[in-house]
């Protein structure tokens, strides 16, 4: 697994050398949701609010996200991506995409499968449990 987490973030500085595995994760996970505040990325990834507060303070520097007066309550505040942020996320997303045919080009479809249902049942593991803990895998 270290070696995997190894590959991931050096595939990550490949795909877009100003964005971090960590930065591409935020994003992703403000895309999906189409926002979200930033207590709730700390208790999704179950880390401390600070640690969140610095990546998405380099993230607003960047010009990749901003906050937004949240509809319901207009004194919490919700992130979104800007449209740099979209792009940027998308761009990652096109050479991450290429990244992975390239290399699984040459597998058997059968092959495919089996990875396909492994990673399908790993991810499934890791779903925060009810009240934000992490599973156990």
């Amino acid at each position: 697994m270290t070696t995997f987490a190894r590959r991931a973030r050096a595939a990550a500085a490949r795909l877009h050398p100003e964005l971090s595995l960590v930065s591409y994760t935020l994003l992703g996970h403000l895309e999906e949701r189409a926002g979200c505040r930033v207590t709730d990325l700390a208790a999704y990834y179950a880390l401390d609010k600070s640690t969140v507060s610095r990546q998405v303070a380099a993230l607003e520097r960047a010009g990749l996200v901003e906050r937004h007066p949240a509809p319901e309550d207009q004194r919490v505040h919700v992130l979104v991506l800007t449209a740099a942020g979209t792009e940027i996320l998308a761009q990652v997303t096109r050479n991450r995409r290429a990244m992975f045919e390239e290399r699984l080009a040459d597998w058997a479809g059968e092959d495919l499968d089996r990875f396909a249902a492994c990673l399908l049942r790993y991810n499934e593991g890791g779903r925060p449990a009810p009240g934000g803990a992490a599973g156990s895998a």
